[in-house]
């Protein structure tokens, strides 16, 4: 088979001008490779990551990445962060192994870049929380599914039955209706927007080692504006990578044309007041059932969240009225397993709105692929989608960031696996 057969159509075209006379002048080889992010959130971290990794070490690159917040400012920044390869019913998700196994090396890299020695727990400096989640048996038919599936866990990220007595030496007064739980020591609780904060110092180093290097020099920009089109940024890069999560949507060329549901969640922040002395345990897990609590220390923690469905509204701020309607649904839930949680204050919510993927035969999964015959017929750079992450981005973007980097350097689509790109077959 010929390398043009596996290339798109644009970058087929594009192949054909590489190889031209004019092509192989001095100026054109040594032109820097410049590549467009849109978004710096999971998506838009990973794949610069693994673009500056990837990428010829020979080869003068740029990458600018759009945000119009900043590192962190959409739903990825407020996320649980509670990290796991498995489904709600404790199933291993597709290439679930795969992905836990990237996203923790990524962590490990945030940790290296940002000082971190991987087990600081401080409420204010922590970005891995290693502590593994509970999750207790909400009712008989989800007790018999849990125990099922939970027999064929994957070794590098355990699932443990354990009774009440077990339960509540992890989490002391946890209620376990059925004397069954589910722990997962090897689960970890993310920080989500200081692991961001921490993957981009991780992306800068990276430019600044090359700085030193003889090799080619790589450029790092952070431009924090939208992108209101796609076609602002045609002729300028190489490539342009969408990872604006439920807001790909609202671009011009892509609008109605993406299989994606948007789901707004709200998130709580709670505090436990000054003269409550019974902290939460520091070596006990955070806890994962109907809603979750995502635990920060041992008098703060983030409860969550709820679903939203059909909403379009991405403001983070959470107005009073619609915090009260969350704490009235969330709060029941948690004190179902968890009554201690009465005793504890409400400080802020957060919002962030999920672009949630259709339901296929391997799970809801990203969309991924080369977006050319989207924006345009003849545009002279290459289009990438890197999407639906919807409550999974973080299991899922370190193994798709790479990915994705690599098809984008290739200009190869046929390097993702086709379950992430059979999406566009539908849609034609």
């Amino acid at each position: 088979m010929l390398l043009s057969d596996t290339l798109t159509p644009a970058c087929r075209s594009q192949l054909g001008k590489m190889i031209s006379p004019l092509s192989l002048s001095p100026s054109f080889s040594s032109r820097p490779l410049r590549y467009a992010v849109l978004g710096a959130g999971f998506a838009g971290l990973s794949v610069t990551w693994h673009l500056l990794k990837k990428s010829p070490k020979e080869k003068e690159m740029r990458i600018d990445i759009y945000d119009e917040v900043g590192i962190g400012g959409g739903a990825s920044g407020i996320s649980g962060g509670l990290l796991h390869p498995y489904s709600p019913k404790a199933k291993l998700l597709w290439r679930g192994a795969e992905c836990w196994k990237e996203s923790l090396m990524l962590l490990n890299v945030a940790e290296a870049a940002a000082g971190l020695s991987g087990v600081v727990d401080s409420d204010d400096s922590f970005i891995v929380r290693r502590r593994g989640i509970l999750r207790p048996a909400i009712n008989t038919k989800n007790l018999n599914v849990l125990t099922d599936n939970a027999q064929n866990c994957d070794a590098s990220c355990r699932i443990e039955t354990i009774d009440e007595d077990t339960a509540q030496k992890l989490v002391p007064n946890i209620h376990v209706p059925f004397n069954s739980a589910f722990y997962m020591p090897e689960a970890v609780n993310v920080h989500p927007l200081r692991y961001l904060q921490a993957l981009f110092l991780a992306c800068q180093d990276v430019v600044n080692e090359s700085s030193t290097s003889s090799h080619g020099q790589k450029e790092l920009y952070l431009l924090k504006k939208s992108v209101q089109s796609l076609l602002e940024l045609e002729g300028e890069y190489d490539a342009v990578i969408i990872c604006l999560g439920a807001k790909a949507d609202m671009l011009p060329e892509l609008s109605g044309r993406l299989p994606l549901r948007t789901c707004r969640g709200v998130i709580a922040h709670l505090q436990l007041p000054a003269n409550i002395r019974e902290e939460y345990p520091d070596y006990a897990p955070s806890i994962l059932s109907d809603a979750w609590l995502a635990v920060q220390g041992s008098r703060s923690l983030y409860m969550g969240s709820t679903w939203e469905w059909k909403s379009r509204n991405s403001n983070p701020n959470v107005s009073m009225d619609e915090a009260s309607r969350a704490l009235q649904e969330l709060l029941p839930k948690i004190s179902a397993f968890y009554p201690a949680i009465r005793d504890w204050t409400f400080t802020k919510a957060n919002a962030g709105l999920r672009a949630m993927p259709p339901l296929t035969a391997h799970g809801s999964l990203p969309l991924l692929g080369c977006v050319n015959n989207f924006v345009g017929e003849n545009v002279a750079g290459k289009y990438w989608l890197f999407g639906g992450l919807g409550s999974r981005g973080l299991l899922y973007h370190a193994w798709l960031g790479n990915l994705m980097a690599q098809a984008v350097i290739s200009c190869n689509e046929q390097l993702i696996p086709s379950e992430l790109t059979a999406w566009k077959n539908i849609n034609r």
